[in-house]
């Protein structure tokens, strides 16, 4: 394992640096940059825009921009925001515990949902249960999950109110109530709107997922061997079942969690959430490329380490697997 895990580290080095490569080429080729707020300033003329590109290094050739980026960030440095002049690890440092909050609930209350909601579906298969099941999870990934963020927005903060205060029933947006002290109600009551959001499509699509492989491994003979020999029935879903179903699902996850991290963009710019999306969306209409390219670059690590931790967990689940 141990081999494994080291030759999967060696190669994920080029498969980075090709990344990073396409991604600082592809953001240095859209049209306007940094520069662009400055063009309509009638005070400005042409040679103080050129001055400020040559400030900022924007003058040279992409290549040894790319180049001098790349050594950079080999020494620690992932250089300061063209926007607030502040390093960009501080910028990333202060939003990341916040996507990280949003994203360790929501995959809580999303996998204690979907899992034993696709379970007893499979074991339950063509009830009322199971049709219901599949029916909710067919509209939650078929409803746009932006459409979906207005629409809870509307109904919990513009149309219901409190029968006590009079004031709306849910807050539309932020971490918490500014200015009031720390509350653990009024954070509850915050994160109640952009969990819901991030579970609906979620949970969607990990119980279809679950409920197919549970179909598949019911039907297993080691299922009916465990059956023969007296164990019960719930032992022999829970314990048995379960734990080999439970493969696709590693997969799902592992992929999904990385681009949470990386910003749930939609659901932190409805909600006005001060986490990784709306970072990366303020950065985005303010051409901050420093900012960018760190952001693309940490879910990139992110996704190669999520792959390599699928893996381990196969092998945990399934001791059929072994690497060498």
């Amino acid at each position: 394992m141990i081999r494994y895990l080291g030759r999967r580290l060696l190669q994920a080095i080029p498969l980075l640096l090709f990344v990073s490569a396409a991604v600082f080429f592809l953001i240095n080729i859209v049209p306007g940059g940094p520069t662009a707020a400055y063009e309509n300033n009638p005070r400005l003329t042409s040679e103080d825009i050129a001055r400020i590109e040559a400030e900022l290094g924007l003058n040279q050739p992409i290549y040894v921009r790319y180049l001098r980026w790349l050594g950079a960030v080999a020494h620690a440095d992932w250089g300061y925001s063209l926007v607030t002049k502040r390093p960009v690890l501080v910028e990333i440092g202060e939003r990341f515990p916040n996507t990280l909050y949003l994203i360790g609930i929501q995959y809580l209350v999303t996998l204690a949902i979907a899992v034993p909601a696709g379970t007893l579906s499979a074991v339950r298969r063509y009830s009322v249960f199971d049709h219901a099941t599949t029916t909710v999870a067919f509209m939650g990934q078929s409803i746009p999950i932006f459409w979906f963020g207005l629409i809870l927005i509307i109904v919990f903060h513009v149309t219901l109110r409190s029968p006590l205060t009079g004031l709306p029933l849910l807050p539309a947006g932020g971490m918490y109530t500014i200015g009031e002290p720390f509350s653990l109600a009024d954070r509850i009551r915050h994160l109640i709107l952009p969990v819901a959001m991030l579970t609906l499509a979620n949970c969607a699509a990990i119980v279809r997922y679950v409920r197919a492989s549970m179909i598949e491994v019911l039907h297993a003979d080691y299922i009916r061997t465990a059956r023969s020999k007296g164990a019960s029935g719930r032992r022999v879903i829970w314990s048995h079942a379960l734990k080999n179903a439970a493969l696709p699902v590693v997969t799902i996850v592992a992929l999904d969690l990385p681009v949470l991290f990386g910003g749930a963009l939609f659901t932190e710019t409805i909600f006005s959430w001060p986490g990784m999306g709306r970072l990366f969306y303020d950065s985005a209409l303010r051409f901050d490329y420093a900012l960018l390219m760190s952001i693309v670059m940490i879910t990139a690590v992110l996704i190669v380490a999520s792959n390599l931790a699928a893996d381990v967990g196969y092998a945990y689940l399934d001791p059929r697997i072994r690497y060498g």
